[in-house]
Parts: C-alpha cells; sequence; structure tokens
C-alpha cells in the first residue's frame, strides 16, 4: 500500500463529511460558479467553436469539420453502473444530440476506455462515419461491434493530421477515485462479447492526455486529473479542457501540471453528475467544488484564467458552443 495515499484517507474522509453536511448550500454555489464561468470568453482562433458535451465530452469544430473528444450521450443510472447487465449506446439518444445534422465529423478522440468516455464511440463512428483514435482497450471494444477497421491504436506523441486538426496522444494515468489508493474499473478491457459489457467490464486501458493544433489554438484535454510529470507537454496551451473531478486524489495536481502545461485558460470539465440523463437539469459530481477552482488555481499562479463551456442544448444538442472571444 502507498502509505502517503493511506496516510490522506481521514482527510478525504473528512472532506466528504463537510460537503454532506452544507450539500444543499455547496450545490447552489457550484450552479453559481458555472453560470458565471460559462459566460467568460476562450482565447480561441476566429471560427473555432467548443461544444461542451458533458462529463469529459466535447466538440471541436473548425472550418466545417468536428472531432469528438470522449463523448458520453447515454448515461448510465447510478444502479446500474454497479450492476451486471450490457451497458451499450442508445441510438435513439444518440441521434437525437450528435445526429447527422452536426455536419462531418472527422474522428473521435478517446482518452481511456471507462463507460463514462467510451460507451457511444463504436455507434457514433458507424453512424457519423468517423474514425476512432485511442489506446488497445478501445479497439478491443471497437472490435466487439464489429468495427476494428474504423479504430486507430494510437503511438504516444504521434501527429495525427485529421482535417484541420493535428492531434497527438499524452501518455497519462487516472486519478486513484477510490479514496486516493486504487483507479476503478482498472487495467486493459477484456471483455469478449457484448453481452457481457457491463460498465464494470469497460475497463480503463492506457489513459491519455490529448493535445490539439487547430488555426493557430492549441488545446490540451485531460479527462482524468492526474499525470505522468516528464510527459507533460511543454512550451504552453491555449486552452487546457481539464477534468477535475478527481483532482482531491492526485496530490499537488494543480501545482504539478499547470506551471508544465503553461495554459492559457483551464476550462473545467467532467464536473457534472453523469449518472444522470442529457434531457435533465445539470446536477454535479459528489464532493466537486467546482466554486472552489478559481482559488486553487490563483494559489498556483494569477495569470491563469478559469472558465467553463455551455452544455449543449438540451432540446437537442448543438446550439450551445463556445466561439472565440
Amino acid at each position: 500500500m502507498d502509505l502517503a495515499a493511506a496516510a490522506r484517507i481521514p482527510g478525504h474522509l473528512a472532506s466528504f463529511g463537510r460537503f454532506l453536511s452544507r450539500r444543499e448550500e455547496r450545490e447552489r454555489a457550484d450552479t453559481d460558479a458555472f453560470d458565471e464561468l460559462s459566460r467568460r470568453p476562450l482565447p480561441l482562433a476566429p471560427g473555432l467553436e467548443i461544444e461542451w458535451l458533458g462529463t469529459a465530452g466535447y466538440r471541436l469544430t473548425y472550418e466545417g469539420r468536428s472531432v469528438l473528444i470522449d463523448p458520453y450521450l447515454t448515461r448510465v443510472p447510478f444502479g446500474e453502473a454497479i450492476g451486471s447487465a450490457p451497458a451499450l449506446g442508445d441510438p435513439v439518444v444518440q441521434s437525437r444530440f450528435l445526429g447527422p445534422e452536426v455536419g462531418q465529423v472527422d474522428a473521435i478522440l478517446v482518452g481511456h476506455t471507462h463507460f463514462d468516455h467510451a460507451i457511444d464511440v463504436p455507434q457514433l463512428t458507424r453512424n457519423l462515419g468517423a474514425t476512432a483514435y485511442g489506446s488497445d482497450s478501445l479497439r478491443r471494444l471497437m472490435a466487439l461491434y464489429r468495427l476494428e477497421d474504423r479504430a486507430v491504436e494510437v503511438e504516444p506523441h504521434r501527429a495525427y493530421e485529421i482535417g484541420p486538426f493535428v492531434v497527438r496522444f499524452v501518455p497519462s494515468l487516472h486519478s486513484k477515485l477510490i479514496l486516493g489508493l486504487q483507479v476503478p474499473m482498472d487495467g486493459a478491457l477484456s471483455c469478449e462479447h457484448l453481452d457481457h459489457l457491463s460498465p464494470s467490464e469497460y475497463k480503463c486501458g492506457d489513459v491519455y492526455g490529448i493535445h490539439i493544433e487547430v488555426g493557430g489554438t492549441t488545446l490540451y484535454h485531460q479527462g482524468s486529473a492526474n499525470l505522468i510529470d516528464d510527459e507533460v507537454p511543454r512550451g504552453g496551451v491555449d486552452v487546457f479542457l481539464a477534468g477535475i473531478a478527481g483532482r482531491r486524489f492526485t496530490q499537488e495536481y494543480w501545482g504539478r501540471i499547470l506551471p508544465l502545461l503553461e495554459p492559457r485558460t483551464v476550462v473545467a470539465g467532467h464536473f457534472d453528475d453523469f449518472f444522470r440523463p442529457l434531457d435533465e437539469p445539470l446536477g454535479f459530481s459528489t464532493n466537486v467544488n467546482l466554486s472552489g477552482l478559481p482559488d486553487e488555481i490563483a494559489a498556483v499562479s494569477s495569470d491563469i484564467e478559469v472558465a467553463a463551456v455551455p452544455i449543449l442544448d438540451r432540446g437537442r444538442g448543438s446550439d450551445q458552443s463556445h466561439e472565440s472571444a
């Protein structure tokens, strides 16, 4: 056992207890914070749009071409997430939020293969005529749908030119969400039949940060709040799409990654209640403390802006994109 991580368990439990005692107050504060952060402009190239799909999911569009990152539309209810029934993408939900009317989608980029990042990827690649890029576990997931030909098992740091986008996959880690001791559903995806693909069978697989260059803008997507310090790209990025739910379980997360990545703006993501259907009002993950994020970032650097992206229109999907400032 990691003795340092074990020593931090009482602090995690105390933080959770404080959250429970003030839950309604905290959720009101997080709602106000999201409303304020999502109005802030982003340093994007003219014509570049970012749409938040909820959780760690985004759609980036430039010159009529799009890529998706970790799209998670078919929300798995909590009771089913801990069950053994198969968890598969819902074509009706997929068509409602990311149907053919979204235009040309060239690629789906996947940072890791937990269900809240990958459940919709196989069917979306087929429906949208896209190619999925990610780990060996993603390739295995695609093979369950007989879509091996639509999967690219990536090489770390290789530049993939996808329309106007240049994409690199950076080796990373998943935060240890189980009291700072363990990654949930760790290991490689090994399920051999869709009938057995329960939520727990969506193993994490290799984890990647995703570096994207488009139209003179650089973005870095981190779907889980952990890192391999020596792998983080240097030289600065314009926008850091930061999954924040697990940040408290990674020691000195902001103090380690921000000086390396040097983002102009941190965009908060993966703070919503990802068991809640997309057509219901936005909720928040347990003890996520979105309202405290600006102070956490400011404690490392007062030069970094903090923002959020409005979530897709619950009535359809793509009217809430965030364009350049």
